[in-house]
């Protein structure tokens, strides 16, 4: 019997657009973010999720009430989900942690899975905290299908471990725009098989370009010279 897990990141928040890090920091979801998971709560109205959890950080709570709305269901928080902890880097941006770090924040862009800013948390402390909680998910809800809000980090280590993919670059080779929609289905708690990722068509109309810092150099980087 299959298990659909529909996963999601929560919407734009305030500082979306600053390329700040923002992981612990718990900040509201914009008027966009609103308008994202009302989107979303449309696209899934006729969908029989039947039940929805999110993290404890308000802006992943605020999109699973909004997006479950049609189904009149009530968010379970749990901690597991929440975003990774940048510690001391919390509210700057790219420029000021190089600027300020440069040493860590070499060693973070290196292996950002093992390696974790003074205060903060590696993606492996993330995935041992998160992907406990997708078991207990899948197997509480055996056949049925779920919703999980989480954040960008978390939702790129969860899928990494899931499908069996080498977590050190979950920053370089996985995006998560706000609010798009992943959907997982299991045959257990561990065999699980990606359907749909990173899809945002239920508010835009074509594939997110990249235009912006990711917060990621590799992307970011021009290409070489021929």
């Amino acid at each position: 019997m299959t298990t659909r897990l529909f996963l999601v990141r929560h919407g734009a928040t305030v500082l979306s657009a600053e390329d700040r890090f923002a992981g612990a920091t718990n900040v509201d979801l914009s008027d966009e973010g609103r308008r994202q998971a009302g989107s979303l709560a449309e696209r899934l109205a006729a969908e029989p999720i039947a039940a929805v959890y999110c993290s404890t950080l308000k802006r992943t709570f605020d999109t699973a009430t909004i997006a479950c709305a049609p189904q009149g269901l009530t968010p379970e928080a749990h901690t597991g989900l929440r975003e990774i902890d940048h510690g001391r880097w919390e509210g700057l941006t790219r420029a000021e942690v190089e600027d300020r770090f440069p040493d860590e924040y070499a060693e973070w862009e290196a292996d950002p899975f093992t390696f974790a800013p003074e205060g903060g948390e590696a993606g492996i402390h993330v995935l041992a905290r998160s992907l406990p909680v997708i078991r207990d998910v899948v197997e509480k809800h055996n056949g049925q299908t779920v919703m999980v809000v989480s954040h960008k980090a978390t939702i790129r280590l969860l899928i990494s471990s899931l499908l069996g993919f080498d977590a050190r670059g979950y920053r370089d080779r996985l995006d998560q725009q706000p609010c798009c929609l992943n959907i997982l289905d299991f045959r257990d708690t561990v065999r699980a098989r990606l359907m749909l990722f990173n899809d945002v068509s239920h508010y835009e109309g074509v594939p997110d370009r990249m235009l912006s810092a990711h917060l990621t150099k590799w992307w970011d980087a021009a290409p070489a010279a021929e």
